[in-house]
C-alpha cells in the first residue's frame, strides 16, 4: 500500500511533455474559524504536501455567519468541512452533497452542565434549560433527545432549548443548566472561565450510544462526474491525511501552525496545543476513509427516536468511498 507521502511524491511528477504543469487549484471551505480543528489541512500547505500533489490549496475560514453547504453550493469553494448530521439533513433536503472522506474517526460533542442544578442523569433533563448551537449543530442534540421521549418545547417534562451562541456565556451566567460544547474548545473555556471540573456534569454523546460523525470532507455529485476534479480529489484527500497523521504526531508544532495562519489573533498558544491534543483523539484511528458501519450508526441515530427524526428516510448516494480507495492504494 502506498503511503498518504509517497502518492503526493508521485502526483507532483505529473507533467507535461518537457515542462511541469500549472499546480491545480482547490479551494477547501472550514466549518468553522481558524484552529487546531483543522490543523492536519493548515499543515499540509504550511509543510508543502499539497504542494507536493501538484495542487494550489486555499483554505477559506468558517464563522458564525458561513454556512458551508451554501459556500459549497453556491460555488465558492470545491469541497468543504462539515459535520454528517447537517450534510446528511442537507441532502434530504435537496442539496446534493457527497462525502468522499472521514478525517473524524470519534465526536468531540459533549453538554456541559453545572453539579449545582441537580443534573445527574439525562433523566434529570426535564424541566432545566439546555443551551443548543444551531446552524446544523443541533441535529445531534435533537435526535438525543427525541430518542430519549424528551420533548423540546418547554415544560415540566420537556426542556426549553436556548439558542446558544458560540461561547458558553449561559452556562457561566446561570441562564442555563446545560450548555453545547467540543472536548476540545468550549468544554476548556469553562475551566479557563474558573469552574472546576468538580463543578460539572459532562455527558459525552460517543458514551450515550448517539455520537454522529463529525468533520468531513463534501463535494457537489456532479463534481465527481468529472474524471480530472476526481483525479484533484484523490491527491486532496491523500495530503490532506498526510497533514492529519503529521499533526497527530507534532502536536504542539501542529497548533503553531495554525496559530500562524489565524488572521485574526484570536486564538492563543496554551488553547490551540490543548486543542490540538484532544484533536488528535479523534482523528485517531482514521486513515481518511469512511467506516460504513460508523456511517450507519450516524444514519440509524438520526432517524430514530420518535416523531420528528433529523431525516426520515435512508439516505442514497451520500457517501463515495471511491476517492479513499485511490488515496489509499
Amino acid at each position: 500500500m502506498k503511503s498518504f507521502a509517497k502518492l503526493a511524491a508521485a502526483a507532483a511528477l505529473s507533467m507535461t511533455a518537457g515542462a511541469v504543469s500549472a499546480a491545480d487549484e482547490m479551494t477547501l471551505q472550514l466549518k468553522w474559524v481558524t484552529q487546531a480543528q483543522f490543523a492536519g489541512y493548515y499543515v499540509a500547505l504550511e509543510k508543502g504536501f499539497y504542494e507536493g500533489a501538484d495542487l494550489d490549496v486555499t483554505i477559506k475560514p468558517g464563522g458564525p455567519d458561513i454556512a458551508p453547504v451554501q459556500v459549497l453550493l453556491g460555488g465558492g469553494a470545491d469541497v468543504m468541512v462539515d459535520w454528517m448530521p447537517s450534510a446528511l439533513a442537507a441532502r434530504e433536503g435537496g442539496a446534493p452533497i457527497v462525502n468522499i472522506a472521514q478525517p473524524f474517526k470519534s465526536s468531540g460533542m459533549m453538554l456541559t452542565c453545572l453539579k449545582e442544578t441537580g443534573i445527574a442523569a439525562p433523566t434529570d433533563f426535564p424541566g432545566k434549560t439546555l443551551g443548543v448551537w444551531f446552524f446544523g449543530n443541533e441535529y445531534p442534540f435533537l435526535s438525543w433527545m427525541s430518542q430519549l421521549g424528551i420533548p423540546t418545547e418547554g415544560g415540566a417534562d420537556g426542556v426549553e432549548v436556548l439558542k446558544q451562541g458560540f461561547n458558553v456565556d449561559p452556562l457561566l451566567q446561570k441562564q442555563a443548566a446545560c450548555v453545547s460544547t467540543m472536548a476540545y474548545n468550549e468544554y476548556w473555556q469553562v475551566i479557563d472561565a474558573g469552574l472546576s471540573p468538580d463543578d460539572l456534569v459532562t455527558f459525552k454523546y460517543e458514551d450515550e450510544g448517539v455520537a454522529t460523525l463529525e468533520d468531513g470532507l463534501y463535494v457537489t455529485e456532479d463534481k465527481l462526474a468529472d474524471p480530472a476534479f476526481e483525479d484533484k480529489l484523490v491527491r486532496f484527500v491523500a495530503a490532506s491525511m498526510e497533514g492529519w497523521k503529521w499533526a497527530e504526531e507534532n502536536p504542539e508544532e501542529a497548533a503553531m501552525i495554525v496559530l500562524e495562519y489565524d488572521e485574526t489573533g484570536a486564538q492563543t498558544e496554551e488553547h490551540q496545543i490543548r486543542m490540538m491534543g484532544e484533536i488528535a483523539k479523534l482523528t485517531a484511528g482514521s486513515n481518511g476513509a469512511l467506516d460504513v458501519a460508523d456511517y450507519e450508526r450516524t444514519v440509524a441515530t438520526l432517524m430514530g427516536g420518535g416523531s420528528d427524526p433529523v431525516i426520515t428516510k435512508e439516505p442514497t448516494g451520500a457517501y463515495t468511498l471511491a476517492i479513499t480507495d485511490a488515496a489509499l492504494k
